[in-house]
């Protein structure tokens, strides 16, 4: 729960379709609030990724539960869910705007991502006007190479200012993996918290 009798000012963004969020999505997140002193982490589910086009996903009703299960217990992380009550495209920009429009617009925000994501951030729709609004935070591990100089020749001072990295332990787990091996009948035990395994089986999912 958030503290309502101190200002909230550094605000951390860990979007994703979450389908269904596991351990990684989890440490991954304690890391960055633990190393960029972040107040709080706010998980939001994407409602209609723009990056997921064609691959269909999981009712947006059961990845909201998932995700709320799986944050419970850190009273740091709160989950959102701005973008699945959003028509349309779950931009990022939108939900920066949406997110500045709660908090206030002297909050300091940090979007969580990993390292490949960063390369592509030329892709991304009004990249530079989401830069200006918002840090981003990218994850790296061995084997995922950043190449910060055309992050600079495509961003200039808003790379240099508003793209950082952080080392995070390599923990190989995908919501890819994870849905193939219930479609097996494998253990995914230690891989989601165990709120979120019980919820899968109950509700049938990725059968």
């Amino acid at each position: 729960m958030e503290d309502t009798l101190q200002p909230i000012r550094r605000i951390g963004i860990m979007g994703g379709t979450f389908d269904p969020i596991h351990m990684a999505h989890l440490a991954i997140a304690e890391q960055v609030r633990e190393a960029f002193a972040l107040d709080l982490v706010l998980f939001i589910p994407a409602a209609n990724p723009p990056h997921k086009q064609g691959r269909k996903v999981a009712p947006a009703y059961h990845r909201l539960m998932m995700t709320q299960l799986a944050t419970y217990s850190n009273s740091c992380f709160h989950v959102s869910k701005q973008e699945l009550e959003r028509t349309g495209p779950s931009y990022s920009l939108l939900t920066v705007r949406e997110v500045q429009e709660k908090y206030g617009a002297d909050a300091e925000l940090y979007f969580i991502t990993g390292s490949d994501t960063i390369n592509e951030l030329h892709t991304w729709y009004h990249i530079e006007e989401l830069l200006d609004s918002c840090h981003f935070v990218g994850t790296t591990r061995p084997g995922a190479p950043v190449d910060k100089e055309d992050l600079v020749k495509r961003f200039g001072r808003l790379a240099e200012e508003k793209i950082h990295f952080l080392a995070v332990p390599e923990l190989e787990i995908s919501s890819t993996d994870i849905r193939q091996r219930v479609r097996c009948g494998k253990s995914i035990k230690y891989l989601v918290p165990a709120a979120v395994e019980a919820y899968i089986r109950k509700e049938g999912l990725y059968q």
